[in-house]
């Protein structure tokens, strides 16, 4: 009976995979508006400076979505191990844009600090590990909501991701190719919240911190012989003319100056995944520095249609592997409701008026969703206190919102 049960269970879900998958759904922006619940607490750790720090997490729902057992993807923000923050526009606009196409995404904080002492490699590697154990702590922490809250998120526990920019990505590719056998000499896990071995002591031990697939935005990894055949699949992306983060095998410095470690880029991680038949999407920005997806549009709407491409596979075994840009196309609801309200003159570079009585402006934008000062009224928008470049125009219409793209030149 029991065999039985697992076996119509097992029909159930594939019957419902196979119905997510059409339609566009993790491929196209279905959803025209994300829901985010910010600063949920999935777990805690010691600092490096041995003080208890709760760890943190915002989640991303696409807004009227029905389906139960959606794929989620957890993301890592950049920073240097440093700074960076969960909401800056390193991750939230993949989240919010991944949300839309169906998606459950999720944006960590994770333990930040490295102390200043030379030699670096061995403070580096430690602040990683940190890192990593965080990370494995929010996919238990998700697979615990399943098994014990109810599934508040709706997410199958069997498609997760993880995914990270810069120091995001190295956390990535440490939690998906180093083994417990690979621990670099230098770590001393008598140290501040190092205890636990590769998975960490940062929360709910009980649950399996394995992932389905990654996402390494500008990352590095320590050796790449550690990735070994019938390792988990990956999308990375990096600029060719990196200088901070190695594009391939080189000294990592810290701020150009200070000898961290040697490295391995994305460049080199792709080789040795080709080597090892290990599936693989590597997009290469020729010519570009450090991430930059986070700056320049084009580029980032080339990261996210690839990334797309890559985790529709995963998610739904007969889309076919493709690491090339494809077009991605918004949600009719999301068409017709900017094709109803005017936004002129755009271009300007003076005062920008909407041409509609029953609709306002509730928020600027940059392109990455960085929310943006700047003096507003209902339906006017002050552009002369905006450098030159493409916003965001959050505008609320008969209680819906929708966005509109503004040029200010």
């Amino acid at each position: 009976m029991r065999f039985f049960t697992g076996v119509l269970l097992f029909s159930l879900l594939s019957i419902e995979l196979s119905a997510q998958c059409e339609g566009g759904r993790y491929r196209d922006k279905i959803f025209p508006l994300v829901d985010i619940e910010s600063d949920i607490v999935y777990g805690q750790n010691q600092t490096y400076a041995d003080v208890t720090e709760e760890l943190l997490v915002d989640v991303y729902q696409p807004i009227g979505d029905t389906t139960t057992l959606r794929p989620l993807v957890i993301f890592a923000h950049g920073g240097y191990f440093l700074g960076g923050d969960k909401a800056d526009e390193s991750v939230a606009p993949i989240c919010t844009d991944l949300a839309k196409m169906g998606y459950v995404t999720a944006s960590i904080s994770y333990r930040l600090g490295i102390p200043l002492q030379l030699p670096l490699d061995a403070p580096f590697m430690e602040a990683i590990m940190r890192a990593v154990h965080d990370m494995r702590a929010s996919v238990r922490y998700f697979r615990k909501t399943v098994a014990e809250d109810g599934n508040p998120y709706r997410i199958n526990p069997d498609e997760i991701y993880v995914g990270g920019v810069s120091a995001g990505g190295f956390i990535t590719l440490h939690l998906a190719y180093m083994d417990e056998d690979e621990l670099p000499s230098t770590i001393n896990t008598a140290n501040p919240g190092l205890g636990g071995g590769l998975e960490g002591l940062s929360g709910h031990a009980e649950y399996s911190s394995q992932v389905k697939g990654i996402i390494s935005i500008a990352g590095a990894i320590g050796d790449t012989t550690w990735i070994e055949q019938g390792d988990l699949p990956a999308f990375l992306s990096h600029g060719s003319e990196d200088t901070v983060v190695p594009f391939g095998s080189e000294m990592l410095t810290l701020i150009g100056l200070f000898d961290v470690s040697e490295v391995d880029g994305s460049s080199s991680i792709h080789a040795k995944m080709e080597e090892l038949d290990i599936d693989n999407c590597f997009e290469i920005y020729w010519g570009q520095d450090h991430v930059p997806q986070q700056n320049l549009e084009l580029y980032f709407d080339t990261t996210l249609s690839i990334v797309s491409n890559f985790l529709s596979h995963m998610v739904c075994p007969s889309v076919p592997l493709d690491c090339d840009y494809r077009t991605i196309t918004a949600s009719l609801s999301e068409e017709k409701l900017e094709e109803e309200v005017l936004l002129y003159p755009n271009p300007s570079s003076g005062i920008v008026y909407l041409a509609e009585s029953n609709a306002r402006i509730i928020g600027v934008y940059d392109s990455f969703g960085k929310r943006i000062g700047v003096r507003t009224s209902r339906n006017q928008l002050h552009t002369d206190e905006l450098s030159a470049g493409v916003y965001i125009v959050e505008i609320e219409k008969n209680e819906r919102r929708f966005t509109k793209k503004l040029v200010v030149n």
